[in-house]
């Protein structure tokens, strides 16, 4: 079968590889559509904290049941799925407590093993959850909305707050859905404009910031909220930058969450936690509840999901899927293989 392969940074190649062997407790998955996450361009790009080279990328996906074993939970051959790619040791003091998503251990598919993009794999029954009819397409999009929709739900969003997302790639634009979905008023924030106006017309935001220095940043922050800052500022960059803007704009008594990752190291006015006695959540991966309470969400008809694709590639032109969204990655926001 194919696969992708990323050699070494900026280094794509479509390799022929063994078809993986089936295990108990498995199932044998055909890929349908894969998704290229902000990790994973950071992994073509070699700015990613976590991934070794060579490496199979991929994390966000769809697939078909090809062949199950019997299982308690409703899963068939035929049936259209996604899965939770986050692989925990069942060991450590998180796994004990049944924090899954940070395991001490954690292999996330696509970064510390190897991942989706590949004409078939296997996964364990218990990963895999039933797509209930949604499309292929739109059960590609779960996962990364489960990141978000994770990191929104740490921060404990309700009706009335006033939310700022800093960042307006996918992650922090269905971070700033997901913030709308829990009945918040909500802003978004990039130095990118033609990304906030995609996510302004197309999901119903409260309004932008453009940040292009931290003065006018500073500036438009005090206006909107009156100089009180933001009930809640949510990070999904992974800058040094973004995260000081996250803490400038958080009001007192405000939550802070970071889920953007990065290498750099931030020298900032610590206090400033004390201070504004601020609430600082980390949020890595996601859980089942997020991926099943999503595609009820999603099956209720009430987000569009699949507004958030602005492009879509065959899975055979991936060195060029990831070369252009290299190149534009300021235009274009969630970045699809077709397999």
């Amino acid at each position: 079968m194919k696969s992708i392969v990323v050699n070494a940074p900026r280094n794509v190649e479509i390799k022929e590889v063994e078809k993986p062997v089936l295990k108990n407790g498995e199932a044998y998955l055909k890929v349908l559509y894969g998704g290229i996450c902000g990790s994973d361009l950071g992994t073509y790009r070699g700015t990613f904290a976590y991934v070794s080279y060579p490496r199979t990328p991929g994390h966000e996906f769809s697939a078909e049941i090809i062949d199950i074993c019997e299982n308690d939970r409703g899963l068939k051959s035929g049936m259209i799925v996604t899965c939770n790619p986050y692989f925990n040791c069942k060991e450590c003091y998180s796994c004990q407590r049944g924090l899954v998503n940070c395991c001490e251990s954690n292999q996330t598919m696509g970064v510390q093993r190897e991942g989706a993009f590949q004409e078939y794999i296997t996964m364990p029954i218990e990963r895999i959850y039933d797509g209930k009819g949604l499309s292929a397409k739109t059960l590609t999009l779960i996962e990364p909305f489960c990141i978000s929709y994770h990191g929104v739900s740490r921060a404990n969003v309700i009706p009335g707050d006033k939310v700022l997302v800093i960042g307006a790639g996918t992650i922090g634009v269905l971070a700033a859905i997901a913030a709308k979905e829990k009945g918040a008023s909500v802003w978004i924030s990039d130095i990118a404009q033609e990304k906030m106006d995609y996510a302004m017309n197309n999901f119903d935001l409260d309004g932008c910031i453009l940040n292009s220095n931290p003065q006018e940043f500073e500036k438009s922050v005090s206006e909107i909220t009156n100089g009180g800052g933001f009930d809640v500022t949510v990070e999904a960059v992974g800058l040094p930058d973004t995260f000081q803007n996250s803490i400038d704009a958080a009001a007192f008594g405000g939550r802070v969450v970071l889920i953007g990752v990065g290498k750099k190291n931030l020298d900032f006015n610590f206090t400033m936690i004390q201070k504004k006695e601020l609430n600082i959540f980390g949020s890595r991966n996601a859980l089942k509840k997020d991926f099943t309470e999503l595609i009820d969400i999603i099956k209720e008809g009430k987000i569009d999901l699949d507004r958030i694709v602005t492009h879509v590639y065959d899975a055979q032109d991936a060195a060029l899927a990831f070369e252009e969204f290299d190149k534009n990655a300021a235009k274009e926001l969630k970045v699809l293989l077709k397999f």
